[in-house]
């Protein structure tokens, strides 16, 4: 549709397109199954204490770590086969990267101490919690400082320490801790059931306010961030594909609400993950191909040729394993949370 990287030929063309589409997976993976197990942390202390947080914990107990594996293939994907991009992200973003991991540790501390804490069980609540919403906002951050672009000279960035802070990135990691929360909501009212899951659908809908509300802002602001970014979505024949996609976006918000308020189960989450996946697509619309926005594509980063074939014989082997995985483990803890985890924890 726009004609980038035409210049390259065979190999050299496909392979980072190939490349770029898998790392997409990969962090789109990441975002939607790592996504929701934020989103519970981000609910927790609102939870009400005792059965209600321990079953909300359970229900993500089993797979959360798994879950984060794909932020790893994403990481090591852009390490192995992008490498200058790696090199100008990284400074790029060195702060919100580490305050993201750090939020990581203590809620996966969290998860090891909390079972086994009694009077101290306060303190791992509220690290469950806060490095829950702390990551998500991080990555929201990072995204935002992505879209708005870097400030490169030749092959290193060359902006300041805090570039990526800015009203907008602020904009973007509020929105994700809305579609974090979204999904957390959604994932307990799938997960869970009693007073428990009442209370998730009551949630739920007010997330899906406050992510509609924040998708729409975040999409009105992009347009004034003076890039091609309005071309690509207005212009003619550009607006004949592109204009499904916002239609679609609102209608899956219409039947998230209209899912949550007829008592269905599963649909709200499944359609919350279409929700994420739809705004995936329209920043990839928007950004396509810059790696490196906003000068720096696919093409221009990529290693060389031998190096990517290379990779991607591991990359061939490693995510069908973690996609098999991902699945079984799914497959084994389907079904509801008993409301008396004492039980077994899951009921099927």
């Amino acid at each position: 549709m726009f004609g980038f990287g035409m210049e390259y030929e065979g190999a050299a063309f496909w392979l980072p397109l190939v490349w770029a589409g898998l790392l997409a997976v990969a962090v789109a993976m990441y975002v939607v199954i790592d996504g929701f197990d934020l989103g519970v942390g981000i609910l927790f202390t609102a939870a009400r204490k005792g059965n209600w947080r321990d079953r909300m914990m359970v229900s993500v107990a089993p797979i959360w770590d798994g879950n984060e594996t794909w932020l790893v293939l994403g990481g090591g994907g852009l390490f192995a086969v992008f490498s200058v991009a790696y090199a100008i992200l990284l400074p790029a973003l060195y702060l919100p990267l580490i305050l993201m991991l750090i939020a990581l540790i203590f809620r996966g501390v969290a998860f090891e101490f909390r079972f086994k804490a009694d009077r101290s069980q306060f303190i791992w609540d509220n690290a469950f919690h806060y490095g829950s919403l702390v990551a998500t906002f991080a990555q929201g951050m990072v995204l935002g400082a992505f879209v708005q672009g870097f400030q490169i000279e030749g092959r290193g960035f060359t902006g300041g320490t805090l570039d990526w802070l800015t009203p907008f990135s602020v904009l973007t990691g509020i929105g994700l801790v809305c579609g974090y929360g979204l999904l957390g909501a959604t994932w307990c009212v799938m997960k869970t059931s009693g007073e428990l899951a009442v209370w998730a659908r009551r949630k739920s809908l007010q997330f899906l306010a406050a992510t509609v509300v924040s998708m729409a802002a975040v999409s009105a602001w992009v347009s004034f961030l003076g890039r091609d970014i309005q071309w690509r979505w207005v212009s003619w024949p550009n607006i004949l594909y592109v204009a499904p996609v916002p239609i679609v976006t609102a209608l899956v918000a219409l039947g998230i609400y209209r899912s949550i308020r007829g008592g269905r189960d599963v649909a709200p989450f499944l359609l919350t993950i279409a929700l994420f996946l739809l705004g995936f697509l329209g920043l990839a619309i928007s950004l396509f191909p810059y790696i490196v926005p906003p000068r720096l594509t696919i093409w221009q980063a990529a290693n060389a040729v031998s190096a990517l074939q290379f990779a991607l014989v591991g990359y061939a082997v490693v995510m069908p394993l973690t996609l098999a995985y991902t699945a079984y483990a799914y497959w084994v803890f389907r079904g509801k949370v008993a409301e008396d985890i004492g039980s077994g924890g899951y009921g099927h």
